[in-house]
């Protein structure tokens, strides 16, 4: 079940916290780069990110989670997460499509990811994404960027 994370409850709130930093903790492993900001955000930095939550929910544990902001005619996905234990049952889809369904009404998306995340680009291309460019954003780290424009109607 998706729905939206509601940040007055703390426990949850908990979970997401521990639940990204051991997402982005794979991650970082994944492109050799430690300094992915959300491994150094503080829970009180999370609380206060004025990011928007979906969670997916198995039961009543939080297995995964997409963040985004929009800003006029552009939605910006920030954060897509998956607990370890439930990685390749197809949750980041489910939270993508969540997120493209609830705002049919915005024309752009985007999402930046680390240059060698394949999991996560091939996720982004998968839905109809395309890569813009490769921004470094640390000495020899890069993020790929990715936009989506929907037909116009």
């Amino acid at each position: 079940m998706i729905r939206k994370i509601n940040f007055q409850d703390n426990r949850l709130v908990q979970n997401l916290f521990e639940l990204q930093r051991a997402s982005y903790l794979v991650e970082a492993n994944l492109i050799g780069f430690e300094e992915i900001p959300p491994l150094k955000e503080s829970f009180e930095e999370l609380m206060n990110c004025g990011e928007t939550f979906l969670g997916y929910f198995e039961g009543e544990e939080l297995a995964g989670a997409i963040s985004y902001t929009i800003n006029g005619q552009e939605l910006t996905i920030c954060r897509t997460v998956v607990a370890p234990n439930h990685f390749r049952k197809g949750i980041a889809q489910k939270l993508l499509k969540a997120v493209e369904d609830t705002h049919k009404e915005i024309p752009v998306f985007k999402v930046s990811t680390g240059k060698d995340n394949y999991p996560a680009k091939n996720l982004y291309l998968k839905n109809g994404f395309i890569l813009g460019e490769n921004i470094e954003v640390a000495p020899n780290f890069f993020i790929s960027t990715f936009e989506k424009r929907k037909a116009d109607k």
